[in-house]
Order: C-alpha cells, then sequence, then structure tokens
C-alpha cells in the first residue's frame, strides 16, 4: 500500500506516541487521532496499516487500535550455511588485517607506499587529463588499451600481443593460477613466501608444496624432488626482492628452474611486484625474458611502486597459455577502468615516471637504512641475515625460543603493526621470524616503532 508524505510524517508522530505507552493500551480513535493531528480520516489510517505492518500497532475490529507487544528479536539461523557451503578453501589466519587497525598506529606491516612516497601531485594531473578524454568513459578493450600493453611489453622484451592489462597484481595471481590448473591440482611456492599467494592458491582450489629458499631463490635440487613427488604443473616464485626475505634468484639457478620447468611441463608464474623498487644496483632481468618456450607467466603491477588505490597491472603469457588466459579474461569483468588505464599509461609515458622511481629509490634507501640502525641498536638479540638490495621489507629473525604470534598480538596493543613470520610459511616455520616493511612510515615512526617492539621481546 502506497503511503504520501502526510501520512509517513503522522506515522512517525503516532510512533512515537505510542512508544510513551505500555503494550496493551488502546490508542485514541481515528476521529480523535484526525482532530489531534489536524488531518483526514483516510490519512489517519494509512497512518495506523504502516505502523501495523511494522508490527507496532495492532487493529481489532470493533474494539479499537492497540499498542503491540514487541517482539522479541529473532536470532538468525545460518546453520543450514555449513552444510551449504561446505568447507572454505581460503584459511581465516592467513588473511591480513586489511582496514583493521587505528589511524595512529606505526604501520610496519603495509606493503605499499606513505602518501608522502606516492606521486600524488603527478597522478591529480593525470587524472584530470585523462578524465576530460571520451576514452576514460567508453569501454576500454578486453585486454586493455593497445599503448599501454605495449608500454608493459617493452620492459619483458614481449609483443603486445602477449601482454593483458589486470587490475592489480593479487587479481593476476588469483586469475592465472584459476585459469592455469583445475581444482585439485599442486602448486609450488618458495618458502617462506608472499601469503598473499598462498590464499590465491586456495582460492583456486589448489593445494600447496612448500619447497625452502635461501638467499639465491628457491633451492633446485628440493624443487626437482617437489615436482617428481607431486606432478605439480604450477611453481609460484618471486625471482626479484621476493617478499618478505628480500632474495633475488641468483644467475645459475635461474637457468636451473627453468630447465626443471622444461623438464616437467610446468608453468613459472613470475610475480615480479618489486622490479621498480630496487635501492642498491640494478633489478635482475625479468625470468620472462630467459624463457622462449612459454613456460613464465610474468606478473607486474603498479600498486607497489605508485600508490595502492591505483589497481592496474599486466600479465604476460605466451602460446596457448597466453591465449587461454585472454579468453577467460572476458568472463571476470570485461575490463579495467579505461580512467585508471589512461592515468597509468599517462604516467609510464611520461618523464614523471623516471622522476617518481628516482625519488621513491633515495626515500626507500633512507628508510631501510633507518630501519636497520635501530634494528641493531635497539634489538641486538634479533638478527636480519640478509640486507636486501631491494623491494619494502625486512625478515627478522628473532631469538631462538620468542613466539612470533605472541610478539605480534604484544605490538599491536600497544600501536604498531607487524608482520607474523608465520604466515609466511605454508607448513610450520624453521625459526620465529618478523616481517618488517619500511615504506608504510615516516623514518620518526620506523625508529619509534622498533623501539617499543623491542620492549616487548
Amino acid at each position: 500500500m502506497a503511503i504520501d508524505n502526510r501520512a509517513a510524517e503522522i506515522a512517525e508522530m503516532i510512533k512515537a506516541q505510542a512508544a510513551s505507552m505500555r503494550a496493551g493500551d488502546k490508542l485514541p480513535s481515528v476521529r480523535a487521532l484526525s482532530k489531534s493531528y489536524a488531518a483526514s480520516p483516510v490519512t489517519i489510517t494509512q497512518a495506523l496499516t504502516a505502523l501495523s505492518a511494522l508490527g507496532l500497532v495492532r487493529a481489532e475490529p470493533g474494539r479499537g487500535t492497540f499498542v503491540a507487544k514487541p517482539e522479541a528479536p529473532k536470532e538468525p539461523d545460518y546453520a543450514w550455511q555449513s552444510s551449504t557451503l561446505g568447507r572454505s578453501r581460503v584459511e581465516p589466519g592467513r588473511v591480513g588485517r586489511q582496514g583493521s587497525h587505528a589511524a595512529d598506529d606505526v604501520q610496519l606491516s603495509w606493503g605499499y607506499l606513505a602518501p608522502e612516497l606516492q606521486p600524488f601531485d603527478e597522478l591529480r594531473t593525470l587524472g584530470v587529463r585523462a578524465a576530460k578524454s571520451h576514452r576514460a568513459w567508453t569501454m576500454a578493450p578486453p585486454m586493455g588499451l593497445p599503448e599501454l600493453r605495449r608500454a608493459f611489453a617493452t620492459g619483458l622484451n614481449a609483443e603486445v600481443e602477449d601482454m593483458l592489462i589486470m587490475p592489480g597484481g593479487q587479481q593476476s595471481l588469483v586469475f592465472a593460477m584459476r585459469t592455469l590448473a583445475d581444482p585439485g591440482g599442486t602448486l609450488i611456492t618458495e618458502s617462506p613466501s608472499y601469503p598473499g599467494a598462498t590464499i590465491a592458491a586456495q582460492a583456486a582450489g589448489l593445494a600447496l608444496a612448500a619447497v625452502p629458499s635461501d638467499a639465491q631463490g628457491i633451492i633446485p635440487e628440493l624443487l626437482a624432488d617437489a615436482l617428481k613427488r607431486t606432478n605439480a604443473k604450477l611453481i609460484y616464485l618471486q625471482p626479484c626482492y621476493a617478499n618478505p626475505t628480500g632474495a633475488i634468484l641468483s644467475p645459475e639457478r635461474r637457468v636451473e628452474v627453468l630447465a626443471l620447468a622444461k623438464r616437467h611441463g610446468a608453468f613459472i608464474i613470475e610475480d615480479d611486484w618489486a622490479r621498480n623498487l630496487s635501492l642498491d644496483g640494478a633489478a635482475p632481468p625479468p625470468l620472462f625474458t630467459q624463457d622462449p618456450d612459454g613456460h613464465v607467466v610474468s606478473i607486474a603491477t603498479l600498486s607497489k611502486p605508485v600508490a595502492p588505490g591505483l589497481r592496474v597491472g599486466a600479465l604476460a603469457a605466451r602460446g596457448p597459455a597466453g591465449e587461454r588466459l585472454r579468453s577467460a579474461r572476458v568472463a571476470d569483468d570485461i575490463c579495467v577502468p579505461p580512467l585508471a588505464q589512461e592515468i597509468s599509461l599517462g604516467l609510464l609515458t611520461s618523464g614523471a615516471w623516471p622522476r617518481h622511481i628516482k625519488r621513491l629509490r633515495s626515500g626507500l634507501l633512507e628508510r631501510r637504512n633507518a630501519m636497520l640502525a635501530q634494528i641493531h641498536e635497539s634489538m641486538p638479540d634479533a638478527r636480519v641475515a640478509s640486507v636486501p638490495t631491494g623491494g619494502i621489507h625486512l625478515w627478522v629473525r628473532l631469538p631462538e625460543g620468542s613466539s612470533s604470534t605472541e610478539l605480534t598480538a604484544a605490538a599491536q596493543k600497544v600501536g604498531v603493526l607487524i608482520g607474523d613470520g608465520k604466515h609466511y610459511y605454508v607448513d610450520e616455520p624453521s625459526a620465529p621470524h618478523i616481517r618488517l616493511s619500511y615504506s608504510a612510515a615516516s623514518i620518526p615512526q620506523i625508529q619509534a616503532g622498533v623501539r617499543l617492539i623491542s620492549t616487548l621481546m
């Protein structure tokens, strides 16, 4: 039943009147309410009918309208969902604390750039310019803007046709794993590794097999054993500044890993998230550039080196695998928003990009060195086994017998967010570690945060 504005207004006033009465009390008659509220009987009847539908009053023919007894709110019953949904693929404990922190927390676990390290002025200028173009508001090609595909292809020595523009690196991981392997298959990952890759594999219905890595990356002999044992067809690697350790896959191991992928007919998903985050020297070339036979599927992102809200990345794949990925892309979301693509294209093809990378390198290097110095001063019993030459994280080993989980929880209580090292392992951790990130906090915050952590050890 439609109710006009006057009836709705009166319904609110009668509702307030009823709230001051007891359940079972009789409301004034329609005639009395009509006189009291200076409204027609029809309007009063509409108001009472609306309140009755809400269960606030009840009408008894021949007797009048009474204040209804409020019913106890019914508890929702979600029990049926447990059996219908079945077992969850993604372990809740591996999902990060996105958005669950206070504004004044010291952020030493966030894998993105602090606002002052982002090229905000350039992005704003590019955004205004892009928004004026009709291309920003029309449907983009499903594979991405040709010019943007070409910009990403340049750094990979790839063909434009090999490129697929994606909404960020994490979506690329899930998409690649889901498309290149069937549920029930196995993904091999180096250990420790990025927890987001673990949950991406779980979301794709894949089993996980962990292979230890060291300062030179994944250990080829153990990778060979895992490939033989599991018959896995997917390998997840971060050859450049691995998260959390900062390791770089050595030249010798790159050759061995590619040979193993060829021998076993496996794909390597190369998560190249940190390519533009080098600090000391140049980053090694992408593994994709050493693979002519299509074993490597490479993922790049702008969310890490530019801004977390710029959800634009690229996926490179050759041969039938590339065709399959590009065909499957349309099923997800048709295309990455054109406005974000236009801004990304403007940044990558202008002088703003090298200027930003230069400023970023300087800012991250200062933060890394400040964090290292503060760890050495305040946490002498902790150890950073390998100082990374790029990326945004330090992998800190705690004294034997420490609990990384307890330390992480205690630090959060005092307003310092750190990464629990246990979450970077698929299996049990080999030793207690925490991951400290230096990209999202200022140098004073980094120093104060590390000092606070040291008081909790």
